[in-house]
């Protein structure tokens, strides 16, 4: 894949945190006339924060000429108090590859060198470890990228098959040179918010497929508790212009299209309406949707952006604010509530089926309730991970709290609010896969009735992975073989709205 500096797409980089793309870079030029300004800095007598002085609270003191590199070693070294499990590959990967665009725009007063070390060590699959704890999103992301850094220079330590391993042992292994730091290079490597945006890219593009099968896990729902289609009508959705409401209520009826199910109820049912957690679901899921497509325009747009300081335009140096994760911040709170709300709306949907008053299916989806539990406490299972995803979702950018002496006196907590959407995945792709097998088990009552042929083509793949349970048995391996088609997306609709 040609790097093309500050035009990075969403698919790109979903080609990036799989490893599936190496990266060339072929326009050298920017980056040149911006490593030589900072060379003159440095050659000359003229204080300039991160070339001769010090960081942060000591930006005051100056540094001699003799010890510059040496300042951008320590920088490194006294930086990377990271602690907490390894990020992922995935999320690995994209911040070498973000830093490297950031980096080759030509605005950071790094040499060549520099984004080529980035660059070989994404395509030889050297995998930095970088604990995902310590990084308050201002400032840049600065443990974290010290982390990343550290193992360039190999110092540090890099991931082999999830075990951590001395980094100059694996640079050696994959004939990798490790980097040699010149004037503000290692401040501009940790200068930025390439940590928060990787996790918050990793946590939106697995967002995708799980929301997507979210929605076919609603419509297989809707069938099982024998609701009414009528909510999803066209007219409903156009009036009131949504534009995610609309999409996903198309995706509605085309998989409910020509239920036999649906057929049988259509006369005599002396319901007047569903209750919301089937009738709104294209006005919940499409809030959702159009929630996601927000974070995804400004996560694509950070990815590209240049975030470290001071940055070099022209013939002079600036120093500014771009390390502030904000906008990473907000777009991860934003996303959080995303997540939270497709697990909680599924969950009152798992409720509602277990519930024989409202479903009109055997009291917790067994044949023989008393004797059989069936799926009662499945469904408490899926409401303790809807009520953790509830305090997950509180914001963590209204969480700031001083660093550095005061001198970084407002934070962003975007690194957190990007990482724990993750555990928020976990948690609602657990739901989805309770509901999936719920639902399944719900129209396995109606048999011989049949449902549209998407959703009968959902429930037989289901199905081959876990069976009807018409009495009790020990259902979480279900709950796991299900949740992990959920996280792979092998249940979702074949038309599934992207982000």
């Amino acid at each position: 894949m040609k790097l093309i500096p500050g035009q990075l797409t969403l698919a790109q980089l979903a080609d990036i945190a799989a490893g599936c793309a190496a990266l060339q870079l072929d326009d050298w030029a920017p980056v040149d006339k911006s490593a030589a300004l900072v060379a003159a800095a440095a050659a000359g007598d003229a204080p300039v924060y991160g070339v001769n002085t010090g960081f942060g609270k000591l930006a005051s003191t100056r540094i001699a000429k003799d010890q510059l590199a040496q300042l951008q070693l320590n920088l490194i070294r006294s930086h990377a108090v990271g602690v907490g499990a390894p990020m992922s590959p995935e999320v690995v990967r994209l911040m070498l590859a973000t830093k490297a665009g950031s980096l080759a725009r030509g605005f950071s007063g790094v040499r060549r060198v520099v984004i080529t070390a980035l660059l070989d060590a994404f395509n030889a699959g050297f995998i930095p470890y970088v604990p995902c704890q310590g990084s308050v999103g201002a400032s840049g992301d600065l443990a974290p990228l010290a982390h990343l850094t550290l193992a360039l220079m190999g110092e540090g330590e890099a991931l082999v098959d999830g075990q951590r391993v001395p980094a100059r042992e694996q640079l050696a292994r994959l004939e990798l040179q490790p980097l040699t730091l010149a004037a503000k290079e290692g401040l501009a490597l940790i200068n930025g918010t390439q940590a928060s945006t990787a996790l918050a890219l990793h946590a939106l593009l697995r967002f995708e497929g799980l929301f997507a099968t979210a929605l076919a896990s609603g419509a297989m729902t809707l069938d099982a508790a024998r609701g009414s289609d009528g909510p999803f009508d066209a007219r409903i959705h156009e009036v009131r212009g949504q534009p995610g409401q609309i999409e996903v209520a198309a995706v509605y009826r085309e998989l409910l299209a020509g239920s036999a199910i649906r057929a049988s109820h259509r006369e005599g049912d002396e319901r007047v309406q569903d209750p919301y957690c089937l009738r709104c679901q294209p006005q919940v899921m499409g809030a959702c949707l159009d929630q996601a497509r927000h974070t995804a325009k400004v996560l694509v747009c950070e990815a590209n952006a240049v975030t470290d300081n001071p940055l070099v335009f022209d013939d002079v140096m600036i120093s500014g604010g771009n390390f502030h994760a904000e906008p990473v911040a907000f777009a991860a709170d934003n996303l959080a509530l995303a997540i939270a709300e497709v697990g909680a709306i599924a969950e009152r949907r798992i409720a509602m089926l277990i519930d024989p008053g409202i479903s009109r299916l055997p009291p917790f989806l067994t044949a023989d309730a008393g004797l059989h539990s069936g799926f009662m406490i499945a469904h408490v299972t899926a409401a303790a991970l809807a009520s953790e995803n509830k305090s997950l979702a509180h914001p963590a950018s209204v969480d700031s709290l001083p660093t550095s002496a005061n001198q970084e006196d407002h934070v962003s907590m975007a690194t957190f609010a990007a990482r724990r959407l993750h555990t928020m995945l976990d948690n609602t792709a657990h739901i989805v896969a309770i509901e999936m097998l719920a639902a399944a088990q719900g129209i396995d009552f109606l048999r011989p009735l049949t449902s549209s042929a998407p959703v009968e083509a959902l429930h037989a793949r289901l199905r081959a992975d876990c069976a009807s349970s018409p009495a009790d048995h020990y259902l979480a391996p279900d709950i796991e073989r299900a949740a992990a088609l959920v996280q792979a997306g092998v249940l979702k609709p074949t038309h599934a709205p992207s982000f």
